[in-house]
């Protein structure tokens, strides 16, 4: 069954615009992993406008008391990603090529263009003992190559997947996903997919595509957890996640 990693970014912007430090990322982190999540996600950026340098600390250290979570941060590994990495030694890190000021992660890696950019930042994050994700849009023809700069799983940018659900498009896009996951499959990388993901959408994702091993939602979480409260939300995930599983059991 995929993994619910919960991405704790929103929660940390509303915390930045006052500085007494409410809404706590930490206390976040605790009622998630409370009520069910498998791991918890960040994605500290250079303008610092989610999660911080004391955020990903203080997590880790929460982190150590849930050995059955995962910790997974993700970012530009040209903006910093592998100090965190150094320093806390997550699980996983996730590899995003966001410039800058980008508003929010918007496309994959260009493979094979970059692969000799990736993998000496892939070989140090691994000889740290972490897990590395590459942030890839669903081409199957490029799996190959996220293999071949070492990654061990590929995370599928599902924000073309949830602009077309409910549309007539949904299945040729969702067909394009399907396909990625074979391919990946067959080249030796795992799948982790993450971006718009929703209770409406999730079930339907996992359902089609094959050997996804986790899932990092954050703005429709949260968004939902201003209605349901945040470990109800939790739940709620969970329970789409266990809908789709029961369904591939019952093919």
């Amino acid at each position: 069954m995929a993994a619910l990693s919960v991405n704790l970014n929103k929660v940390a912007l509303i915390r930045n615009t006052r500085s007494n430090g409410i809404p706590s990322v930490v206390h976040a982190a605790r009622i998630a992993l409370e009520a069910g999540a498998d791991g918890i996600t960040v994605h500290p950026r250079p303008d610092g406008r989610h999660v911080r340098a004391p955020d990903v600390a203080e997590l880790a250290a929460l982190l150590r008391h849930w050995p059955a979570a995962e910790f997974n941060i993700e970012g530009n590994p040209a903006h910093g990603l592998l100090d965190y990495v150094q320093q806390v030694r997550p699980h996983q890190c996730t590899f995003v090529p966001d410039e800058s000021g980008a508003f929010t992660s918007d496309h994959g890696w260009n493979l094979p263009a970059q692969i000799d950019e990736l993998r000496p930042l892939i070989e140090r994050a691994k000889s740290l003992g972490v897990r590395v994700s590459l942030f890839m849009d669903p081409l199957p023809e490029v799996m190959q190559h996220a293999a071949a700069a070492g990654a061990d799983r590929v995370e599928l940018y599902t924000e073309p997947y949830a602009k077309a659900y409910g549309t007539p498009e949904e299945p040729n896009v969702l067909a394009r996903y399907t396909a990625t996951a074979k391919a990946a499959l067959r080249a030796g990388v795992g799948i982790n997919a993450g971006h718009d993901l929703n209770r409406d959408n999730l079930t339907a994702f996992l359902s089609a595509v094959p050997g996804v091993s986790e899932v990092s939602i954050g703005h429709a979480l949260i968004s939902d957890s201003i209605e349901f409260g945040l470990a109800a939300t939790v739940r709620l995930y969970q329970a789409e996640i266990r809908k789709a599983q029961a369904g591939l059991r019952h093919r």
